[in-house]
C-alpha cells in the first residue's frame, strides 16, 4: 500500500502475503504507526491495496464494484472499534437494534435479537441503559453484541482494549473469543495490548509495513 504524502511517496505496506483460518482468533500486533490499521482497513474493503488482492470467504473484494463492497460487507463483517461508537442518545438494546435495521431486520424480531445478543454479552440487566450509565466494559460489550448482530462470519476488531483496564479487556476479549469459537466464527483483531495474546490461536507482528514473528518480549 502507497499513499501520497505532500508529493512525497509513503508505502505503508510491503509484501504483505497473509491467511487467516476460518474460525481462528488472529491478532495483529506492532507499534504505532506500522501499518497495522491500515491493513485491517484493506482486508476490510475500506480500502484498496495499490496492488495485490484480498480474498474473503472464497470472493476476492479487490474487484467488487463499490455498491457490492458495501452490500458484502454489510452481511459478512462485523466491526469493533476502541472507541465503542456507540450512539449518545440512544440505550443498550437499541444501539444493538439500529444494526440490525440496517441489515433488513425490523420489528418485533429486531428487538427479540438484540435482547439475545446482549443476554449472550452478559448485559441483560442493562438492555435500557444509555452508553453514559454504563462502563467501559460494558460499552465494550455493547459493541461486541451490535458487531454479531446479523451472525457476520468475520468480526474485525481495531484497538478493541485500548480504552479498558486490564481486567476489563481481558474479560471483553475472552467473551469476544467463546461467543466466535461457538459459533464458528473468524476474528481479525488490531492491537498493540500484549495482556491479550493468550486468546489468540495466531499473532502476527507487523513493524515498518512487513508481517514479522513476534518479538520474544511480546
Amino acid at each position: 500500500m502507497v499513499f501520497q504524502a505532500g508529493g512525497e511517496r509513503v508505502q505503508a505496506l510491503k509484501d504483505i502475503d497473509l491467511t487467516v483460518q476460518t474460525g481462528d482468533i488472529q491478532l495483529l500486533m506492532g507499534p504505532s504507526g506500522s501499518g497495522k490499521t491500515t491493513l485491517l482497513s484493506i482486508l476490510a474493503g475500506l480500502l484498496t491495496p495499490t496492488t495485490g488482492s484480498v480474498h474473503l470467504l472464497g470472493q476476492e473484494i479487490t474487484r467488487m464494484s463499490r455498491s457490492r463492497l458495501a452490500r458484502f460487507r454489510l452481511k459478512n463483517i462485523g466491526f469493533i472499534f476502541q472507541g465503542f461508537n456507540l450512539f449518545p442518545a440512544l440505550t443498550a438494546i437499541e444501539n444493538v437494534e439500529v444494526a440490525l435495521h440496517m441489515k433488513g431486520i425490523q420489528g418485533r424480531q429486531a428487538r427479540e435479537e438484540a435482547r439475545h445478543l446482549l443476554s449472550q454479552v452478559d448485559l441483560s440487566h442493562r438492555v435500557d441503559y444509555m452508553p453514559r450509565d454504563l462502563s467501559g466494559g460494558q460499552k465494550q460489550r455493547v459493541a461486541i453484541a451490535r458487531a454479531l448482530a446479523g451472525s457476520p462470519q468475520l468480526i474485525m476488531a481495531d484497538e478493541p482494549t485500548a480504552a479498558l483496564d486490564s481486567h476489563s479487556g481481558h474479560a471483553v476479549i475472552e467473551l469476544l473469543r467463546n461467543l466466535a469459537k461457538d459459533s464458528g466464527r473468524t476474528v481479525l483483531m488490531v492491537t498493540h495490548d500484549p495482556r491479550i495474546i493468550d486468546v489468540a490461536d495466531q499473532v502476527l507482528y507487523l513493524e515498518d509495513g512487513l508481517l514479522k514473528t513476534p518479538p520474544q518480549a511480546v
